[in-house]
């Protein structure tokens, strides 16, 4: 079974990041970048899988620029067995990146596709779900557990009410969670065997995929800092304080 890992690369979930003069994007020069978070996990849950003999080859692919390719070189030190870089210096929004995704899974035709549920620049929380609308597969999102079967793959989804499980027909989507699991530390000897292992590059035009910007960003602001809080000691020092935080006193 073939499986499809999306992987984004993002400023580094450490980094604080500022916004740009013209009010409209981030300022991402010279700032650490990574795979997005919530991606390491899916395609961590991807390597779990193969090492369970249940899956027995893992195509990771991303969307941006050459530099991306390092992003994939992570990937393939995880255990990606290949990887795919659609060469772009455009940024899209959900719906665009998941036709294009589509694109690649209609070419790869694997059974399972795994993404991370968000990424940390934008936050939408659309890709998977968009791409499985398009693909016209059931999806899994928000996953905290997965059990892979011959042909349908068991999901436990976190939702408000607590654990939802579901159970979904191969080919289909899966989102990951925070906690489906730990990525593995990078170890030097995978690193230096990732550098073997191919990276496909195709040019945006090479897919023939029809974009369209439905979405408009109009403004960017900087979260306003935090105030300290503070410890008090008794109810009426709280009342106290709340007093003079709403000048009542």
């Amino acid at each position: 079974m073939k499986c499809v890992v999306g992987v984004k690369r993002v400023v580094d979930y450490n980094v604080k990041v500022q916004v740009s003069a013209d009010g409209k994007t981030v300022n991402t020069q010279h700032l650490k970048q990574s795979m997005n978070p919530f991606d390491e996990i899916a395609l961590e849950e991807a390597v779990r899988l193969k090492e369970a003999g249940s899956i027995d080859e893992i195509v990771v692919v991303t969307i941006g620029q050459p530099n991306s390719t390092e992003t994939l070189r992570q990937a393939l030190a995880r255990g990606a067995d290949r990887a795919i870089l659609i060469e772009t210096d455009k940024t899209f929004e959900p719906l665009n990146i998941a036709k294009i995704l589509k694109a690649v899974v209609d070419k790869e035709q694997p059974r399972l596709v795994l993404l991370g549920k968000q990424a940390i620049d934008d936050d939408c929380n659309q890709t998977g779900q968009m791409l499985a609308a398009l693909l016209g597969w059931p999806q899994g999102t928000f996953a905290s557990q997965v059990e892979l079967k011959t042909s349908s793959i068991q999901v436990v989804r976190e939702v408000d009410v607590g654990l939802e499980k579901i159970e979904l027909s191969l080919p289909c989507v899966v989102t990951a969670d925070l906690r489906l699991n730990e990525p593995r530390y990078l170890s030097l000897p995978n690193i230096m065997r990732a550098k073997s292992k191919p990276v496909e590059h195709f040019l945006l035009e090479d897919l023939s995929v029809e974009l369209k910007q439905h979405v408009e960003r109009l403004d960017l602001q900087q979260t306003t800092t935090k105030r300290r809080g503070i410890q008090v000691s008794s109810v009426q020092e709280l009342v106290k304080n709340l007093a003079r935080e709403i000048k009542l006193n």
